[in-house]
């Protein structure tokens, strides 16, 4: 039962607030995966950690963007999300979205988390997603030129002003597209 014990204080002594086996596997001196998941599921059983989905287990409380960069490896959120909290949208909208290798949305505690697939050659330039603790999320001009890329250029922005063109210029060649180009240079009157 120590290493039970073990196990429990290191996910309410770690920073993080979601988990999944093998991020336990890696924090914690336990190496056997099936007695791992025995102990996560007696925990859960407890009422000391929780399991919202299979697979992912967190403390009583956890962080929503940490959970949106969890379900789905890799992903980072970005689009409407950040845009939102950056005042280039004004259109509110409590969905965490974000981009991953898949489309798909996922609800869990009331919680809608929107992924959006992104080709695999813009995974490479990881430009303009920043790390913060455990959660990998895109800069204002990232989740910009994400959002014209994913949507073709079919996007309204309310307020392009907090948008720095120079970290937009430095960023527009990770995807390699001469129509996202275009749709840039024309949305905020500049010469590329």
């Amino acid at each position: 039962m120590s290493s039970q014990k073990n196990i429990l204080q290191s996910i309410l002594e770690s920073p993080r607030t979601v988990f999944t086996v093998q991020s336990l596997l890696m924090q914690t001196a336990c190496n056997d995966s099936g007695r791992l998941t025995k102990s996560l599921h007696y925990y859960a059983n407890e009422g000391k950690i929780r399991n919202p989905r299979r697979g992912i287990y967190t403390k009583q409380k956890y962080e929503v963007q940490e959970m949106a960069c969890s379900l789905f490896r890799p992903s980072y959120v970005s689009l409407e999300y950040v845009l939102q909290r950056a005042g280039v949208v004004f259109q509110w909208n409590e969905t965490i979205t974000c981009v991953s290798y898949l489309s798909r949305t996922v609800e869990i505690d009331g919680k809608q988390y929107q992924y959006r697939k992104i080709a695999p050659e813009l995974w490479v330039g990881m430009e303009g997603i920043e790390q913060q603790d455990n959660i990998a999320i895109a800069t204002p001009e990232r989740a910009f030129l994400d959002m014209i890329y994913l949507s073709a250029g079919n996007c309204y922005f309310d307020n392009l002003r907090p948008l720095s063109t120079k970290n937009i210029r430095t960023l527009l060649p990770l995807y390699r597209s001469q129509k996202l180009n275009e749709r840039v240079a024309s949305l905020l009157n500049i010469k590329l």
